[in-house]
């Protein structure tokens, strides 16, 4: 008789590890795929951004160019004004500052705390240099009765560390007075919150009306046959191919006094006058409502789509009327689409800024517009990037409450 062949097993702790092996060289082969795309986005999109960002409380003007002025007022008491030897290190450094041409950074920075602090420094930077002898604090208060006061000093003494949360409260209307209390900032200057409810404002009414015209287009588009929905598809798509800046003029020749609606309305005798439909909200709305309009239809489309039909039918056979299996049979099902539609309509339209800048009235601007002020007209960058972590906050909070409604899990853009 034969005897059975014997056929030898792997142990458990080999295949363990043979598996585990071949987990590793799975997840290292991935990594290899990807790796190019992390290092394009770590170089050319999270690096810019952190620096931005970082700007925010990073102001480094006094303590590169006043050292030894801001070694001398972190032994100050902040109680009245600083001794003699603080007011020699500020003619010293008031001098080499003003040789090598960076007096003016300086003033420019001490000046978005107390408007004229830039004048005071040049001034004293230009009597810096015959400042050769004390007593130099009876020089300075002879030059300026302003270096006498408690509050200048503090002042300097806030701005003297390179970091600063200066911008961030700036950016919430809100400042350090000179006992280091966070106060309101004045009236007058405070601006920057009722921004942030415009921008936010504008941009939940852009996303309002977009998914009110965009939801009946998806769901038509949903229901025609597919080879006709991806045909009529194409004019959704059809505004990518344009360019951003040009449609935004288009709507300038469309929607000014003299343009193509307002003529065409009084030769239709409609109106009498011609309407202002440019450089103020209304101009705003229609004007970004058209650019982002297929940000909202796409995402809807994407889901209706993939819902059978079947559901509406089973509920019409089971006695529902349309509305109602309308509303609890179908929509639900459609709300992570109109959900994701939202979320990128609002995102975008939160930092626009083209669109507001051509079409806009002064009453009409939204933070990016600011952000670009900061930038290109002001060069304060410090102020550009306070501004910009406050708008990336209030994007963090609408896409925590976007997640806790609609659900990470629920998102289908396709």
């Amino acid at each position: 008789m034969d005897r059975p062949v014997r056929i030898d097993q792997p142990e458990p702790s080999a295949l363990k590890a043979a598996l585990r092996r071949t987990q590793r060289r799975r997840r290292m082969q991935g990594l290899g795929l990807t790796a190019p795309l992390l290092i394009f986005l770590l170089a050319s999109f999270l690096v810019p951004i952190g620096v931005v960002l970082f700007g925010a409380v990073y102001s480094p003007e006094l303590s590169e160019n006043m050292p030894r002025t801001v070694a001398a007022l972190r032994q100050w008491d902040r109680r009245g004004v600083p001794d003699e030897a603080a007011f020699a290190a500020l003619a010293t450094d008031l001098r080499l500052a003003d040789e090598k041409g960076t007096l003016a950074l300086v003033g420019r920075r001490l000046n978005y705390a107390v408007p004229g602090m830039r004048s005071l420094f040049m001034s004293a930077g230009r009597a810096a240099a015959g400042m050769k002898h004390g007593p130099y604090e009876k020089s300075f208060t002879a030059l300026d009765p302003a270096w006498g006061q408690h509050d200048i000093w503090a002042t300097i003494a806030q701005a003297a560390e390179p970091y600063t949360p200066f911008f961030l409260l700036a950016a919430l209307d809100l400042r350090q007075d000179p006992d280091g209390h966070i106060v309101r900032t004045d009236q007058d200057r405070a601006i920057f919150i009722s921004i942030f409810i415009r921008t936010i404002w504008i941009s939940a009414l852009v996303t309002l009306i977009c998914a009110v015209l965009g939801y009946p287009v998806a769901f038509f588009l949903a229901s025609l046959p597919p080879r006709t929905a991806r045909r009529l598809t194409f004019f959704v798509l059809l505004p990518f191919w344009t360019s951003l800046l040009v449609r935004t003029l288009g709507w300038i020749v469309l929607l000014q006094r003299e343009g193509v609606i307002n003529s065409m309305l009084q030769s239709l005798g409609i109106i009498g006058h011609p309407l202002a439909l440019i450089y103020n909200l209304a101009g705003v709305l229609v004007a970004m409502v058209h650019i982002l309009l297929p940000f909202m239809i796409l995402p809807i489309y994407s889901v209706m789509k993939s819902i059978s039909p079947s559901y509406m039918r089973a509920a019409s056979s089971l006695g529902a009327p349309p509305l109602v299996a309308f509303m609890r049979v179908y929509f639900p099902q459609t709300v992570p689409g109109l959900g994701a539609g939202c979320l990128l309509v609002f995102i975008q339209a939160l930092g626009y800024y083209i669109a507001p800048a051509l079409v806009g009235g002064p009453s009409d601007q939204m933070a990016s517009y600011f952000i670009a002020q900061y930038i290109n007209v002001s060069v304060n960058w410090s102020m550009a990037s306070a501004l910009s972590v406050i708008l990336l906050l209030i994007v963090m909070v609408f896409y925590l409450i976007y997640y806790r409604v609609v659900g990470i899990d629920r998102l289908r853009l396709g």
